[in-house]
């Protein structure tokens, strides 16, 4: 798979698929393994990968399988609040707050986000050009002027070079020390649902502020590094939350529309001569 030019988490997936299967029945008894995958109490989207996984074992080692049709189930993704999101940021030690709100700003993936090179950033402009995952196109993010500082001042502090990667560690140990420190503050505060939200969810909820920010979805998928834009049409339904999720303001003033829509504000309409604005919280 390595010299296929696979990629390292596919690599990684299904050394971990085999390992599995491996653990249950004769990897060579395709009967065996497919009996084993149908017999678990797992989504469908599981049990396909897994099949993905030893298709290739069977074509390594040239045995006869048919390999077994799983539909991924439909669902919904799950949005969590921005409050949320905020207080695992405000409970994260330094370098990974810094990381967790690169993924909320950015959208990155993790495993993007964990090859970034110094020389990716342009601190003069406030943008990272991140080597795009999953053959997406190549994309340019914008970030606050507050990320910006943050990032300058962790590459003094580490004493970072152009080509030194911004954070140590891969993605799973990106993912690994967010668990902990969100199992941990989930418990803290006796709140099942911080545990419920998933590494991810920081991505999540850029593609759901960017869509509603633009109403473009061809935009978003390029800001999400989409290659379909059906992935991105996947989170239209975020847009349609609770009018308790908006915050709402009025003015008559020309300064402090300005001052609104500098703040991310959208204008709605007018009534008794103020203007009416609202952002996502």
């Amino acid at each position: 798979m390595k010299n296929d030019n696979k990629s390292d988490d596919t690599i990684k997936f299904t050394r971990k698929a085999l390992s599995r299967l491996s653990q249950h029945v004769n990897l060579n008894e395709p009967e065996a393994v497919k009996a084993f995958i149908a017999s678990l109490k797992s989504r469908n989207g599981y049990r396909r990968n897994l099949c993905i996984a030893y298709n290739k074992y069977c074509k390594h080692y040239q045995l006869q399988w048919k390999m077994p049709h799983y539909e991924p189930e439909a669902q919904n993704i799950k949005l969590p609040t921005k409050e949320k999101l905020n207080m695992l940021i405000a409970n994260a030690s330094q370098a990974l707050a810094l990381k967790l709100s690169i993924s909320m700003e950015t959208g990155l993936r993790p495993v993007e986000l964990c090859r970034l090179r110094v020389r990716d950033l342009d601190t003069d402009h406030k943008t990272i050009n991140p080597i795009t995952a999953k053959k997406g196109a190549a994309r340019t993010l914008k970030i606050t002027e507050n990320l910006n500082t943050r990032i300058q001042e962790h590459i003094i502090r580490n004493k970072l070079e152009p080509n030194d990667n911004l954070f140590k560690g891969d993605s799973d140990n990106y993912g690994k020390y967010y668990r902990v420190m969100r199992n941990n503050l989930a418990k803290k505060l006796n709140d099942a649902s911080i545990q419920t939200i998933r590494l991810y969810d920081f991505r999540h909820y850029f593609c759901t502020m960017t869509l509603h920010k633009t109403k473009d979805a061809f935009f978003t998928m390029n800001k999400m590094g989409h290659k379909k834009l059906t992935t991105t049409q996947k989170y239209m339904h975020l847009l349609d939350l609770d009018s308790d999720e908006w915050i709402c303001k009025a003015t008559s003033n020309v300064k402090e529309a300005t001052e609104l829509i500098e703040a991310g504000f959208d204008y709605v309409t007018e009534i008794d001569g103020l203007k009416l604005f609202r952002k996502r919280k």
